[in-house]
């Protein structure tokens, strides 16, 4: 069971925080550094754009580096943060690694792909609607060759983006957070919060404030982490949180855009509250499509169980 492995581990406090300050210190430094590497040469190369600003500090672009290149040096660093969970997870914990996607067992790729499928679907529809009702609002930004390659790079690498996100929130410290508190509530709450206080760097924030931005960040966390808990595992969290991120890189990109890509659409004007009312809507067919796919009894998620 998915909660459950975590009780064979070695649980103390103090690993999870050494644990955390590890992958946070790996990801920003030695993650960071071909993204340093290219801005130092790109800067003897042309000393004035070091001088250059952007609002979106996101927009690589400045730098004269190009978006293909910039979502590339964007995503390495979660790519290093995985590997050092996969590393430190044995020595930490005194449990495998793949504990963290559904307990130990093998990873289930077909709920991974039919999930993603499910969600990529949802966004089209969600977007096709979005143009249709305001199609000034979007304007046609790239449907040239470096759409492919934006395709191939988002498709093969986000993957390990979002991945580093689902085991580290839905995964590591939710599972933590269950052996802590011997329940699902907490740590399904815990960590929706820190899912969401993580994005607090995010320019989206910047452009329109913590508490506009915020609430959609904890339900994202939410509605992933209610689906780790009805599943028993991370996997349809991770192919709808990859699907997510991909398309939105792909088809439709705006100013303040955490990734920001030479996408096919570019929206001029984002609506976050609006955006938030239509997350509620598609996450509610979502988990509706999981579950009847999947054959999930909602009622076992409202039993409120103690882990011994």
């Amino acid at each position: 069971m998915f909660f459950e492995s975590a009780l064979e581990g070695k649980n103390a406090i103090w690993r999870y925080l050494i644990m955390f300050i590890v992958v946070f210190a790996a990801t920003n430094t030695i993650g960071a550094l071909p993204l340093i590497i290219v801005i130092v040469l790109k800067g003897v190369a042309n000393p004035e754009i070091l001088d250059t600003s952007s609002e979106n500090l996101m927009d690589l672009s400045t730098y004269g580096i190009d978006h293909n290149t910039g979502l590339v040096l964007m995503i390495f660093p979660f790519i290093v943060g995985l590997i050092i969970m996969f590393v430190l997870m044995k020595p930490m914990h005194g449990r495998n690694f793949k504990t963290l996607f559904n307990g130990g067992a093998n990873l289930r790729w077909g709920k991974f792909i039919i999930s993603a499928l499910v969600w990529f679907l949802l966004m089209g529809i969600y977007l096709y609607i979005s143009i249709q009702n305001n199609p000034e609002n979007f304007t046609v930004n790239n449907t040239s060759k470096s759409l492919i390659w934006l395709i191939i790079i988002a498709l093969s690498l986000i993957p390990f983006q979002t991945t580093f996100e689902e085991i580290l929130f839905r995964g590591y410290l939710m599972q933590g957070a269950g052996a802590w508190f011997r329940n699902k509530w907490m740590p399904l709450l815990i960590t929706s919060i820190f899912f969401g206080l993580m994005h607090s760097f995010n320019p989206e924030i910047k452009e329109y404030g913590f508490l506009t931005m915020m609430p959609q960040y904890v339900f994202y966390g939410l509605v992933f982490g209610l689906i780790t808990i009805i599943d028993n595992g991370i996997e349809i969290a991770m192919g709808a949180h990859a699907a997510n991120n991909i398309f939105l890189s792909v088809f439709v990109t705006q100013k303040s855009s955490t990734l920001q890509t030479a996408a096919v659409y570019e929206q001029k004007e984002a609506y976050p509250w609006q955006d938030f009312l239509s997350l509620l809507v598609v996450s509610v067919i979502f988990v509706v499509i999981m579950g009847i796919l999947n054959k999930w009894c909602f009622r076992e998620i409202f039993k409120f169980k103690r882990y011994s």
